[in-house]
Order: structure tokens, then sequence, then C-alpha cells
């Protein structure tokens, strides 16, 4: 008889772990505590608007290649390469750059600004690329049994990356550029992992190498939203079940296993085997209560940025504005010293803006525009508070209307605002930590929180918190790897 699985949580990787053992045989329930499927890969409609909830992007999309195809399926998204990739304005400079993935093309963007620009750049992604391919296969997608094994799997590592490990991004990132410019623009990619150049080990600059050379960055036809629902029409053609409004709050266990979990209405959920989406770290501490967990011991993790986000609907198009674009200010390392800890909102903030309907005008009513901005703040350990978020808002929508030439706040028709703690309240994110744990020395590879469970044998965890990190791509890696991992154990269906 097949091995029935409880998957608990619905994001991109318990939905992709779904879509994997489902298609292998296994019997698959899943619980959510929203309303409706994707974690953070959610949307909204509201006003005739749609809008991407969280990810707008995203790199390395051959790994939904592989995910269809490893379970006998045609891959049925379709993808949108943005060209240019994204635009950086700062605030003492009128013209934006335009990041094209054309380096003769970029090049000019730089003229007058950084010498040998094209010499540079292409030497600073020779050594991304090599770090990506020479650590692809040894951290990023494979399973480790053990801290120890993890770093004896690393001295598989070519040494002559080891100076990158203990340097920072911006240290460099300024052995390359001269120019400022530069400088913070190629180092962007650290925020997507949460946090600033200035503590991301320079390892990471391989994140340059995915968006500008090895794959770039994409968009989905019909909006972001659209890879959760062709995951559940996949998910029910396999009879995978989902109850929504379910949210599990405790444990129970017989024999040195778990029997099942409870939800808030009291109700037991049994299976062979269980598998929890919600964050690896704080599920251990909170679910199983394990303490090595406690909210002391998280509290003093090293924990990604927290989003404040503002969803608008205009009733007109906003003609200088890309897909993906960044709004800068002038004091760029001030700044980043200072937004992980600050206790108050900054009064110049640097926010991302995407406009999806620039990709997909089914997004918007005709001759309007979506606006999702994306500002990054402190987590809620050291900004608990929030009843500023007006305030905040009004002082974004004023800078972006300054910056753009055009007064947006006329033209709302459709206004969300999501605070720090509306996105911990709404999918258990810890303190309001936007993509989880950061990614630092020693929370990378199998320093994180691992796959599977330390004390039942079966319990696995899948999501941007355990292996190997965050990001759309390296999730559909983390439900490669804990099937694989499932597989191992209960090879029998």
């Amino acid at each position: 008889m097949s091995k029935s699985v409880l998957i608990i949580g619905t994001g991109l990787g318990a939905l992709a772990t779904a879509l994997r053992l489902s298609s292998k045989g296994y019997r698959v329930e899943m619980v959510e505590k929203h309303h409706r499927a994707g974690g953070r890969l959610n949307l909204i409609e509201k006003d005739g608007f749609t809008f991407d909830m969280g990810p707008s992007f995203f790199s390395m999309s051959y790994e939904f290649d592989e995910l269809f195809r490893s379970c006998n399926m045609a891959n049925p998204l379709v993808l949108q390469e943005l060209d240019p990739v994204y635009s950086v304005r700062f605030s003492n400079r009128e013209k934006p750059f335009m990041i094209y993935k054309d380096i003769e093309k970029l090049a000019g963007e730089f003229k007058g600004l950084e010498d040998n620009f094209e010499y540079k750049l292409k030497k600073y992604l020779q050594g991304a690329r090599t770090i990506f391919h020479d650590t692809e296969d040894i951290v990023i997608r494979k399973n480790f049994s053990s801290r120890l094994d993890y770093l004896l799997q690393l001295t598989r590592v070519p040494l002559k990356h080891s100076p990158k490990m203990f340097r920072s991004m911006w240290t460099e990132l300024s052995k390359t550029f001269e120019s400022e410019e530069a400088r913070v623009i190629f180092s962007l990619v650290a925020f997507f992992l949460g946090a600033t150049p200035f503590q991301t080990p320079a390892v990471y600059s391989l994140l340059t190498y995915t968006e500008l050379e090895h794959d770039g960055y994409w968009n989905v036809k019909g909006g972001m939203y659209k890879i959760v629902e062709e995951l559940l029409r996949l998910l029910d053609e396999r009879n995978v079940r989902i109850h929504y409004n379910t949210e599990i709050i405790s444990v129970q266990t017989e024999f040195g296993n778990i029997r099942s979990f409870v939800d808030q209405n009291g109700k037991e959920w049994k299976a062979d085997i269980f598998v929890s989406n919600s964050d690896a770290a704080s599920f251990r501490g909170k679910i199983l209560q394990r303490k090595k967990f406690t909210e002391k011991k998280l509290d003093a993790m090293d924990w990604t940025l927290a989003p404040f986000t503002i969803y608008l609907g205009l009733d007109r198009k906003i003609p200088n504005l890309i897909h993906h674009n960044y709004f800068l200010g002038s004091n760029f390392r001030q700044y980043a010293d200072s937004i992980f800890s600050t206790s108050v909102t900054p009064e110049k903030p640097y926010y991302y803006v995407n406009v999806s309907s620039k990709s997909n005008p089914e997004c918007a009513p005709e001759g309007c525009e979506n606006i999702f901005i994306l500002c990054p703040v402190p987590d809620l350990r050291h900004k608990p508070e929030w009843s500023d978020s007006e305030k905040f808002t009004d002082t974004i929508l004023t800078d972006f209307s300054t910056r753009i030439g055009i007064d947006v706040k006329k033209h709302i028709v459709s206004k969300t605002i999501l605070n720090p703690i509306h996105w911990q309240n709404q999918f258990n994110l810890y303190r309001g930590s936007g993509l989880g744990l950061a990614h630092g020395l020693n929370q990378v590879g199998g320093m994180r929180p691992s796959n599977k469970d330390e004390e039942y044998d079966n319990l696995y965890y899948v999501g941007a918190s355990t292996t190997p990190g965050t990001g759309l791509p390296m999730v559909v890696i983390s439900s490669k790897l804990v099937t694989e991992r499932i597989e191992h154990e209960y090879h029998f269906v």
C-alpha cells in the first residue's frame, strides 16, 4: 500500500514537493493556514487590479523545467524574459541606469563613470561564473547527513574561492569597480538574500552571474501566481486534497515518531510521513517546543529584512518605468548599516518598484497601471510597532512621485498596505522576516536547519529556511532534495 504524506503549508516548496511525491505514487494531503495556496508567492485581487503579492521575478528558470520533467510532464508555464533586467535610479542622478544583459549595451550606461567598464565586468562575471559552477553540486543541490558531512563536502570546493568566503561582497566589488554607482548596482543582489552587501559574503557574487549571463530574470505570462495555479491544477489531477483555513498548532507523538499534527479546531491530521513548509527554524520552536529553537535563541539568529509593501492601482499609465525598478538614495553605506537595527522608519527610504502590468496588461484595467512597492525594513525584533504605516507610505509615495515627475497620489484608485506585522501573521513569518534565515556562513548549506528532523524519522522540511536557501529556484531545488531524502528512506510505496 502506498505511503501517505501530510504537507503543512502550500508555498512553492510544498506544492513542488506534493507534485514530485504524488507523481511517484505517494498519497498526498495538504493543510494551509491561509484561504489560498501559494504562501508568499500569492496575489491580491482588488478593484479590478491583480498584484503579485511577493516574488515578482526569478532566475534559474531551468529549475522549473527540471521539476516538471522529473514528474514526466511538460512545463505548462509561459515565461517572459526581462530585458532590460531592471532599472536603477539614484536620487542625485536624473537619468536612470538601464541594466541590460548585453554587456556592450550595458557599458554605454556607465560611459564617463567607469573606465574600461566592459573589461572589468567580464572579469567580475568570470569569477562569479567559476564560483557558481564549482559549488552548485556541492553546496546547492546536495543533502547533508550532518554538519560534519557538509564541512567535509566543502573541502571539494577549490581553495581559490576561500578568500571570498571571508570578505564581503562590497569589498569584492570595490576591488573591481571604481565608481560608487557600479559598486552599488552590482551589490543589489545581496538584498535578494534579505541582507546588505556589507554583511553578505563575496561568494554570492555568483548571483550577478545568474542575472546577467547565466539565465537572466524571468516573469510568468499572466502574473507570477500562474505558477501556483498550474501546480494546483496538476495536483488536482493527482487527487491531492488541500484543506484551507487550517492552522497546525501542536503535535502528537508515539514510539519516537509523529502520530499526527493537531489544528486550531482540535482535529488530528495523521499520515505516515510529514513535511513542513513552515519556517524550518521557528516551526521547531513553536510547534515542536525544541530547546534549541526557543524564542530567545531564534532571536539570536540572523534573519533577513522584513517587507513593507504597498500595492497601488492607478487610473493612468506611467511611461517612464519598466517591469523591475530600484529607487536608491545617495547614502548607500549609511543606509545599509542602519536598516537592520533601526527602531524608526527611514526618512529617505530605498525601495523597489514592480510594474507587472508592463509585462502583463491584463493585471490592470485598460489605461491603468498596477504598482507594487517593496521597501526592506527592520524585522519586528527591532521595530515591533507599525502605527506609522500610513505616514511611512506617504513618505515613499512623495519621494516616488518626485522621482518620476508624476504625482501618483492623485491617480490612486486602489491601495493596500502590508507592514511586517501583516506578513508575520498571515504567513507565519518569524518576526516578519521576509525571506527567513539569512545566508551568512554560519547559516548556509549544511549549517541551515536540516530538511530532516533531528528526532522524528517521519518529519521533513522544505522551503526557504532549510537547504539550500531562499528564492524561488532554491525552494524548487529544496523540494527535489527533500523528495530524494523521503524516497531513500521510504522507497517502498
